[in-house]
């Protein structure tokens, strides 16, 4: 099968059946998205939003969370996954973001980067999500489901992977794909075992079609 096709049928099956998607993170603006998505790094969406409703009420704003420290913001996010380094990252963040920026969240994915705790992942969910870049935000989910479906060449960093699929996915459908991706992983294609006989899209599926699943 050729790659154009894999992925001409894989981007319809979605388009079909899953018009809509989105992040599972809960949060009202570009700050709480920032945020969340810092926090989310190696831990569940589900334990993040967990934990947010209270930090929110508790830091409203970036300029709120500068005016903070650490120590306190740990306090709220102690049940997440490192919490030390992630409770400095968020007050970082809040207060570049306010000295830097102004207060307001920038779209460029470089930009982003400047911000403490966000490297180029998490920019392009910012990217993405809240401006509607083509940007392709990969993470475990994503990186793992597009070799694995054959969308990318075997590749080997994310970098490689967000290269390729932006080259073959039509721009406007960048940011949703990227949500396709990571839900397809959640829970469909999982790590160790991928539920193929309830996937959708297998017959465009590299791993099954070469897999003892299949037969």
């Amino acid at each position: 099968m050729r790659k154009e096709e894999r992925y001409k049928g894989v981007i319809n099956w979605f388009e079909e059946n899953m018009p809509v998607a989105e992040t599972e993170l809960h949060y009202k603006d570009p700050f709480q998205l920032l945020v969340a998505v810092i926090l989310s790094a190696q831990c569940t969406d589900k334990r993040v939003n967990m934990v947010t409703p209270a930090l929110f009420e508790a830091f409203p704003a970036p300029e709120v969370m500068a005016a903070s420290r650490p120590e306190v913001v740990y306090e709220y996010i102690k049940s997440i996954s490192y919490p030390n380094n992630k409770a400095k990252h968020l007050v970082g963040m809040a207060q570049t973001l306010i000295t830097v920026f102004g207060g307001r969240m920038p779209s460029d994915v470089d930009e982003l980067q400047k911000l403490p705790g966000v490297g180029r992942k998490t920019a392009n969910v910012i990217a993405s999500v809240v401006y509607d870049k083509p940007a392709m935000a990969v993470d475990t989910h994503v990186f793992r489901v597009a070799n694995r479906i054959g969308l990318t060449a075997n590749s080997k960093t994310p970098l490689e992977t967000e290269k390729e699929l932006v080259a073959h996915i039509p721009s406007g459908l960048i940011p949703r794909a990227h949500h396709w991706l990571i839900l397809h992983g959640r829970y469909v294609c999982t790590a160790r075992n991928p539920g193929c006989a309830a996937c959708g899209i297998k017959i465009w599926c590299k791993y099954y079609l070469s897999s003892s699943v299949s037969k």
